[in-house]
């Protein structure tokens, strides 16, 4: 159950199923915050606010930097673009209608607009220059991840297990993808991802899908865990995280399943290992870097699959996806801290508190620092001093 709770616990309805299903209670116990002596200190450039941002609910609403512009958002449904120099507003909207916008996957730029989903079952399409909401439309399910855009399509993996190609510049639905659904899964989806003219997603039955984009025809799904156990917890198998592709190889990684490398072309498998985990992972070319679902924080060669290095000393913590920034490996955390790695050896080179409000995602790297965004909606420019 260790994971499941850092998926859950931001989600009242789904926990309350989850405890009864279990049937029994198990103790998650956070570790202390790690001593660490930093060898640099964040230099702070400028700092802004987005509504209530997205407060204890599960969110992807990662921040974008695209067109010279950061764009970000909060939940309750306020989008803003914003000066990736100063700060400066640069326009400002909120997206909310007749009911609570409940905003949760995004944002992506493309086609010279940004798109965003909703746990209201809603995409949205908005001019990246003004801001102005160029399109809505619905589709079946929570939009929880980010969505895809390839082929002049926006991509939506939704709750329902419906993969679902709009045009990008109307919104109008070009085709669907249906996939199994079991009864009881964790809380997030898999954010598609495109490549050579294909589509490639997990799925909430342990499986990662492949497409083709033109006529979105389903061409093989691959198994990547296998249910397994006496309750439906044992058995949960969602495959969350985004397959992560480096040249013809692609990994996927999954809860209670495997990190596989596949080839591309074929489709089969070149290697599995055993990790378990629903966070997306990153890669600096030659390593994959993950978050277990114990919140280990681990590298393994992308070439074998040998494990390189694995920092434990942050177990349960609720960690962010890992990102890459000024060369180090960084995640954050549910108390609002930063935590940084040395690519070779795992060891922390150091450590932030930011806000205590904490973090949903990861920082984001701009071409002259990285941006940071915490659950309470404040953002801030950061460069490393050393």
């Amino acid at each position: 159950m260790k994971k499941i709770f850092s998926k859950v616990l931001l989600s009242a309805a789904v926990f309350v199923g989850l405890a009864g299903c279990s049937g029994e209670e198990e103790n998650i116990i956070m570790a202390p915050l790690p001593i660490v002596n930093s060898e640099f200190t964040p230099h702070s450039l400028w700092s802004s606010s987005v509504g209530s941002g997205v407060g204890h609910y599960f969110s992807n609403l990662t921040p974008e930097y695209a067109y010279d512009k950061v764009f970000v958002a909060s939940r309750d449904g306020e989008v803003k673009a914003l000066n990736p120099e100063n700060g400066k507003l640069l326009w400002r909207v909120n997206v909310r209608q007749s009911m609570p916008a409940r905003l949760s996957g995004g944002i992506v730029a493309a086609y010279g607009q940004i798109f965003i989903g909703s746990e209201n079952g809603e995409v949205l399409a908005l001019e990246a220059t003004t801001g102005e909401v160029n399109w809505r439309a619905n589709v079946e399910g929570e939009v929880l991840a980010p969505v895809a855009a390839d082929n002049h399509f926006i991509i939506v993996n939704s709750s329902r297990g419906i993969l679902v190609a709009l045009d990008a510049r109307t919104g109008e639905q070009k085709w669907t993808i249906s996939t199994e659904v079991p009864s009881l899964t964790l809380r997030g989806d898999s954010r598609p991802v495109t490549a050579s003219g294909g589509v490639f997603w997990g799925t909430p039955n342990g499986r990662l899908a492949a497409a083709i984009i033109e006529r979105g025809q389903l061409i093989w799904q691959l198994p990547v865990g296998q249910p397994q156990g006496a309750t439906e917890i044992d058995r949960l198998v969602d495959v969350d995280a985004a397959p992560l592709i480096i040249g013809a190889n692609l990994y996927t990684i999954g809860f209670n399943g495997q990190l596989m490398s596949i080839d591309l072309r074929s489709g089969n498998a070149i290697w599995k290992r055993n990790y378990s985990s629903t966070t997306d992972m990153v890669s600096d070319g030659s390593r994959l870097f993950l978050i277990t679902d114990k919140d280990h924080v681990v590298a393994v060669d992308a070439r074998s699959g040998t494990e390189l290095w694995s920092n434990k000393q942050l177990e349960h913590r609720l960690l962010t996806a890992p990102k890459i920034i000024e060369g180090y490996v960084v995640v954050g955390d549910s108390e609002g801290y930063l935590h940084w790695f040395d690519r070779s050896s795992g060891e922390f080179v150091a450590q932030q508190l930011i806000h205590k409000s904490g973090f949903a995602v990861g920082p984001v790297a701009l071409e002259d620092g990285y941006l940071v965004t915490t659950r309470d909606g404040r953002i801030k420019k950061l460069t490393i001093r050393k």
